[in-house]
């Protein structure tokens, strides 16, 4: 539970060691074989959780194609925030890529932590701004850069990344084709 004690602090804030514990206990351990779904698309998203091994893929499909959103990694939390905070169907299905490894909390014992520690809503509201301003960032960069910085940026990132899933799911979270993104690759390596 280290690693998520660790990203607890590190979203939500500066907790108490004893409050630290209450949230962290509501935590639990789960696995999901390749190929599980954390999520469907058109199912409510009942919990939140922290990968601490293994990769999700959050996609959608539309009109038989599939649309890749993110791939999330080890050390990130996953879910559908707007259906966890409010309810109502996920946009999204989460699938395990590989074997995946999570600290998962209920949407239920979610709510229960402001009972338990009155401050939630403050830490709270910093944990949402992280995700707020990963996703800012995402849209500038897709605004503002051109396919091959996109895929440059996302190189820098990510290098590991290129190796461990299929090619067209990194080309559809960076908004092109595989075409294109075949394009830039093969430039990139020569």
């Amino acid at each position: 539970m280290e690693s998520l004690e660790y990203y607890i602090k590190e979203y939500f804030g500066v907790l108490k060691q004893e409050e630290l514990k209450v949230v962290c206990d509501k935590f639990k351990a789960q696995r999901l074989p390749k190929g599980a779904f954390l999520t469907r698309q058109g199912q409510p998203a009942h919990q939140l959780s922290f990968i601490k091994s293994g990769m999700v893929r959050i996609y959608t499909q539309d009109d038989g194609k599939e649309i890749t959103q993110w791939i999330s990694t080890p050390g990130y939390f996953v879910t559908e925030i707007s259906s966890f905070m409010f309810g109502g169907s996920s946009r999204w299905h989460m699938q395990a890529l590989t074997a995946v490894e999570l600290f998962s909390i209920q949407r239920t014992d979610y709510q229960q932590i402001l009972k338990e520690i009155p401050q939630w809503h403050e830490l709270e509201k910093l944990f949402i701004i992280k995700c707020f301003t990963i996703l800012e960032n995402r849209v500038y960069n897709h605004l503002s850069k051109s396919a091959e910085e996109r895929y440059q940026d996302f190189f820098k990132q990510n290098p590991s990344l290129f190796n461990q899933v299929p090619l067209q799911y990194i080309a559809s979270m960076l908004g092109m084709s595989p075409e294109t993104f075949s394009r830039i690759r093969n430039k990139q390596l020569s």
